[in-house]
């Protein structure tokens, strides 16, 4: 039983959503890479904080499970956590910027969900340029070129590789290829199965092109991952 919930409209520039996870049977799932950060909180293992992925990471649930989460949109988590976002890419890492008492004093798993939401302060007043042109980058689902988002940030090239990495955990080309892989994966949940019309409105190449992705980043072609859902 997973669901998610919208943000407050305060934090809605910086959170994608918050959701919860229930498990009435062991449970293992598949995360492919999305470049997002997220804050994650249960009974049994506390406050965590999961950075950037480059690559599918499985999470194991038992039976019984209730899982909180917060999820920051690309760039966004490093005004909440406390760990650099550049040494959490593919760790999950205790994190205290919540206190684990008060969550753990929550009736239901929903309730310590809008806990951990009304808990989230953002550590600056304002985003920096490199997070402004990150999020031109996920407007445009990765379809950008990098020297216009390095000009956007005030940055070289060089400059800007080395601080989007540091404000999203991932650097600003391969972040684009997950941006736009997430917006094939989207384009597929649609029911469609036009995966060459897919290829071409996510902005690959051509069809091969977007297979190869998938493989990186699922082990599976888009098919198989698709046909199991």
């Amino acid at each position: 039983m997973y669901h998610e919930h919208a943000p407050p409209a305060a934090l809605s520039r910086l959170v994608e959503c918050a959701w919860t996870l229930d498990t009435t049977d062991p449970l293992t799932h598949s995360v492919p890479p999305d470049g997002c950060t997220d804050l994650l909180y249960s009974r049994e293992s506390g406050v965590q904080a999961v950075g950037a992925m480059t690559s599918s990471s499985t999470f194991t649930f038992p039976k019984g499970a209730s899982i909180a989460g917060i999820r920051f949109r690309p760039g966004m988590g490093k005004l909440f956590l406390q760990e650099p976002i550049a040494e959490l890419t593919d760790r999950v890492a205790e994190q205290p910027t919540v206190g684990r008492a008060r969550l753990d004093d929550a009736r239901t798993i929903q309730q310590a969900m809008s806990l951990m939401m009304a808990a989230l302060r953002p550590s600056e007043e304002s985003l920096s340029p490199t997070q402004k042109a990150i999020e031109h980058m996920v407007a445009r689902n990765g379809n950008v070129s990098m020297p216009w988002l390095a000009d956007q940030a005030g940055l070289s090239e060089r400059q800007f590789r080395r601080r989007c990495q540091e404000e999203s955990g991932l650097g600003p080309k391969f972040l684009a290829r997950v941006l736009r892989f997430r917006f094939a994966q989207r384009l597929a949940g649609d029911a469609r199965t036009d995966w060459a019309g897919i290829a071409a409105d996510a902005g690959y190449f051509d069809q091969a092109h977007l297979i190869r992705d998938f493989r990186e980043f699922t082990g599976a072609t888009p098919v198989a991952v698709f046909s199991n859902r």
